[in-house]
């Protein structure tokens, strides 16, 4: 699951980072109010690459696809890809699950086939 969580999070740390320059030519919003927020954004993109195993971090990554897809009141094409990367992050965390329990029972049929030493 570690690892294509991680992978749509890094594409989004891109998307942020492409939506914080669209979002610099808005004249009511100011520089650094705009990189202020993509950059937390893009920091909490790569933090919780690490963090996704852990308690919370799936939970963490729903919030971040929430504000991902609400970023779209400032940029509407983000309503789009922030849909997108929502149904991305389902996909990672839904077959990342299946992934994992398929490699736990292979594991565990490998452990439990080899023959016992004498």
């Amino acid at each position: 699951m570690r690892t294509l969580c991680a992978s749509t999070l890094i594409g989004e740390f891109f998307v942020i980072g492409f939506a914080g320059l669209v979002a610099m030519k808005e004249p009511d919003l100011s520089t650094t109010t705009v990189w202020t927020v993509s950059g937390i954004a893009m920091v909490l993109c790569l933090l919780l690459c690490g963090m996704v195993t852990r308690p919370g971090g799936v939970a963490l990554g729903w919030a971040l696809q929430i504000a991902l897809i609400a970023s779209g009141f400032v940029i509407p094409t983000m309503f789009f890809m922030g849909a997108v990367f929502a149904a991305l992050w389902w996909a990672s965390v839904h077959y990342g699950r299946k992934i994992d329990e398929a490699k736990a029972r292979f594991a565990e049929q490998a452990g439990s086939s080899t023959p016992d030493a004498v």
